[in-house]
């Protein structure tokens, strides 16, 4: 959630900001806002007249909306048209912010300023009311409700006065060993144009290197137009950036190192593409981001992963799983816990991050803790991952972002090199983590001797033929879409699963409630004589995830069972099957064909139908698809 960009280089600022919040939009926000400061930039108070509300200190300049970027680039023009330079200036940031303390308002918006100072902020300060109350009793005056402000007031409060005063990095050494809580922030100051500080603890951070030009974003998208050249801050480290590079140290100002690293997708891979909204490209490219999770994994006659600390006897002595994600990537554990355990033969369980640590599972080295996240960043996964670590249990982590913290703070890495996903709700992402899991799970299964080498490898050729039967479900979309159209106007979707097609159908409801915000249940099919079915009604749509009558076929004939019963208290079924299945065909409303596959490869099929469906359904309601209210690609506050 959130976007921070930081800029110093040659550019006027104010294009190179705006732009890279114009990319980080996907990560979900209610409000936007910039500042710059260097020379040409002019100080002047609010024109309220014209509607601008603009904060501003000195010779930093802020102007801030809440809404959508739109808003604040409307205020820009009008702000520019009068007063050409007031933006003018060769460092800058800005931030698009997603409320925690403080409705989504103007004066809410970052950056927040004082006395020269601006900041902007992701996180939250968990000690921001102790800290306002001190500054409060100092006779500072707060003009927002943010906990951000108080960070600003701090830094201006150490710069005026006291050990680090008119030191400009000092200060903000000083004002960030007085924060709790997890963040990250940009200070920038009118005295020092050409340089930016920045902190990063809990919350992303990257620094994008150029030539004669520094970045900041929270992650690459914010500068991928201008470099490749990245830098992954650690935890608790603070970065300053001029023109001709950086320095990174910890928050007492001891030297420290990044991780450099190499951007390895493109500009054009997050652009739209032709299409009319990112996430109808992303699961087009689904086919491509399972190949490429694939590739390079099985070498020698063996399943390798990325990065790995963990010897095979490590894995021998595992005796139990715990996966923790959450949303998609919960889903998709719950995917890989059948798959494990039948290759394994270990248990295991599958949680929420945000539950784990709080109810104090049992732990200890015999342990491997899988933790699935697309950002590498997610608050409750990380918090769930330290805890595991302080058992002593051994830490797995499934990751599409290089670098990121959880991967950092993990014993062994498996990225699955799904390139940037720009649309919310996860679609090639979660194919993706799908497969990944199913990687980690021969990985396990060759380490422990539950399949011989020459059964690992035909499950990994399996799972090399899944990329094209992919590509085939897709060839559905105008049938799927033609559905959604026709169902844009319910209230109500029911979902249900057997075996790995539960799991299917809970993504699958996510979607939909995700997206078009329509009121949406997955089931376990086995479930519906135990309560569910009391909300079948006429018309009802119900979708139904089918297992495949030859790998499956107890399950397959429980399941027409199923529809009967709904079908006969009136339930629309639209049922997704395989090819040439005549039980479900015969049983079915609307049917949606796919290719045969093995059973426990096939949520990465059935899941197809059910994104295109949401996405449509969406569309057909009038809402923003890539967009969806209130959420956020990457949860980094708990």
């Amino acid at each position: 959630m959130c976007g921070i960009v930081g800029y110093v280089g040659h550019r006027p600022a104010l294009g190179v900001v705006v732009e890279a919040l114009r990319r980080m939009e996907y990560r979900g926000y209610d409000s936007a806002g910039v500042a710059v400061v260097g020379a040409g930039s002019a100080a002047s108070g609010p024109d309220e007249s014209a509607g601008q509300r603009a904060a501003e200190s000195g010779t930093v300049t802020a102007l801030k909306r809440a809404g959508k970027l739109v808003n604040l680039t409307e205020a820009l023009a009008e702000a520019t048209a009068t007063a050409p330079d007031r933006f003018a200036g060769t460092t800058g940031m800005g931030h698009t912010r997603w409320a925690t303390h403080g409705r989504p308002t103007d004066r809410n918006a970052h950056p927040h300023t004082a006395a020269g100072f601006a900041v902007v902020h992701n996180g939250i300060l968990e000690n921001y009311a102790a800290l306002r109350a001190e500054l409060e009793a100092d006779g500072v005056e707060f003009a927002s409700d943010t906990d951000t402000e108080v960070a600003v007031q701090l830094v201006a409060r150490e710069y005026a006065a006291g050990p680090t005063a008119g030191d400009f990095v000092a200060s903000a050494y000083a004002a960030l060993r007085r924060l709790d809580g997890a963040f990250t922030l940009l200070f920038c100051h009118v005295d020092h144009p050409g340089t930016i500080v920045a902190a990063r603890r809990s919350t992303p951070l990257v620094v994008g290197v150029g030539d004669g030009e520094m970045f900041l974003g929270s992650d690459v998208a914010a500068f991928i137009e201008h470099t490749r050249d990245a830098v992954e801050l650690g935890q608790d480290q603070v970065v300053t950036i001029t023109c001709d590079g950086y320095t990174i140290t910890d928050f007492a100002g001891t030297q420290q190192d990044g991780t450099p690293f190499r951007i390895d997708w493109d500009l054009e891979a997050a652009e739209k593409g032709g299409h009319d909204y990112f996430m109808l490209k992303e699961i087009e490219e689904q086919p491509t981001a399972v190949e490429n999770t694939l590739r390079g994994h099985f070498e020698k006659g063996r399943i390798v992963l990325d990065e790995q600390r963990l010897t095979d006897q490590d894995l021998r002595d595992i005796d139990k799983v715990f996966i923790v994600a959450c949303g998609s990537a919960y889903h998709s554990g719950l995917v890989a816990k059948y798959a494990i355990e039948h290759w394994t033969r270990l248990p295991c369980e599958v949680e929420l991050a945000s539950e784990f640590r709080y109810r104090d599972p049992v732990l200890d080295r015999s342990t491997l803790v899988v933790a699935i996240s697309q950002s590498g960043e997610t608050a409750d996964t990380l918090e769930a991952v330290r805890h595991a670590r302080e058992q002593k249990a051994r830490v797995l982590a499934v990751c599409n972002t290089n670098g990121a913290q959880i991967p950092r703070e993990s014993d062994a890495v498996l990225y699955t090199r799904a390139g940037p996903e720009i649309g919310v709700a996860s679609t090639k992402a979660f194919l993706a983590q799908v497969t990944a899991n199913y990687l980690v799970g021969l990985a396990l299964a060759q380490a422990r001797g539950t399949k011989y080498p020459d059964e690992v490898a035909r499950e990994y050729r399996e799972l090399e033929a899944m990329p094209p039967l992919v590509q085939q479900v897709l060839g559905t979309e105008k049938q799927v879409r033609e559905l959604a159209r026709e169902l844009a106007s319910e209230s109500t979707v029911l979902f249900l699963g057997r075996h790995v097609g539960y799991p299917v159908a809970l993504e699958g409801a996510l979607k939909l409630k995700e997206l078009a915000y329509m009121h949406a249940e997955g089931f376990a099919a086995g479930e519906l004589k135990h309560g569910p079915i009391a909300l079948i009604e006429d018309g009802l749509p119900v979708i139904v995830v089918m297992p495949s009558p030859r790998g499956r076929a107890v399950l397959h004939s429980k399941l027409v069972s199923n529809i009967r019963e709904i079908q006969a208290r009136g339930a629309r079924t639209i049922v997704i099957a395989e090819k040439d299945d005549d039980a479900a065909a015969a049983h079915a409303d609307h049917l949606i064909e796919i290719p045969a596959a093995p059973t426990l490869l096939q949520p990465l099929l059935a899941t197809v139908p059910l994104q295109i469906f949401a996405a449509e359904v969406a569309q057909a309601r009038g809402y923003d698809v890539d967009k969806p209210r209130n959420l956020a690609k990457s949860v980094t506050v708990e």
